[in-house]
């Protein structure tokens, strides 16, 4: 078979998938939805629940790295994979150990994070405006967007530490729940 071929016998066999399980979507979604709801009605409880859940995932993660490090300690940058593993269970443990500080530790990242993204927008959106025509201001207006939410998240700390993770994962998992409601929709009319 050819590359189109085989793209469109798996965008096929993808469409007749999710229309088969469009009600596991649909449940799905609106799951996704509400936890998403949750999330931004309690933001400090969601913050303090993703930053323990990332705890366990580098603790977990450290220990996996530790394990297969040893495992195959005769290859190539054992010194290196033990390094990581260590800073991986160090990283687990301190934000196991003190969530709420790890919060506000991890706020910070998030914030530089949408200021570092901003900036990058906003540029791109500059240095392309010819080529974007009348499309390059919403790159603009989202660039701006992300340095206003960095500004709101960086001048708040460190109370901005209660709400803000919380806040935007729950504005992500509504907003993934609806499009995942969206496919389910689509997917039992089609």
């Amino acid at each position: 078979m050819t590359l189109p071929q085989d793209v469109t016998r798996l965008q096929s066999e993808m469409r007749a998938a999710v229309r088969e399980h469009w009600k596991a979507f649909l449940i799905e979604g609106i799951l996704l939805m509400i936890l998403g709801l949750a999330a931004i009605v309690v933001p400090p409880l969601a913050s303090l629940a993703v930053t323990i859940f990332l705890g366990w995932m580098f603790l977990i993660s450290g220990i996996a790295g530790l394990a297969l490090t040893f495992w195959a300690r005769q290859m190539p940058g054992f010194w290196w994979s033990l390094i990581s593993a260590i800073l991986a269970i160090g990283a687990g443990i301190i934000l196991l150990a003190k969530p709420v500080q790890g919060t506000l530790t991890l706020t910070i990242v998030v914030g530089a994070y949408f200021l570092a993204e901003g900036i990058a927008t906003i540029m791109y959106a500059l240095e392309h405006r010819r080529e974007l025509s009348e499309r390059w201001s919403w790159m603009l207006f989202a660039g701006l967007l992300d340095i206003l939410i960095a500004a709101m998240i960086i001048v708040g700390l460190p109370g901005s530490a209660e709400w803000a993770i919380g806040l935007l994962v729950g504005i992500n998992l509504l907003f993934g729940g609806a499009s995942m409601v969206g496919v389910a929709l689509a997917a039992r009319n089609a």
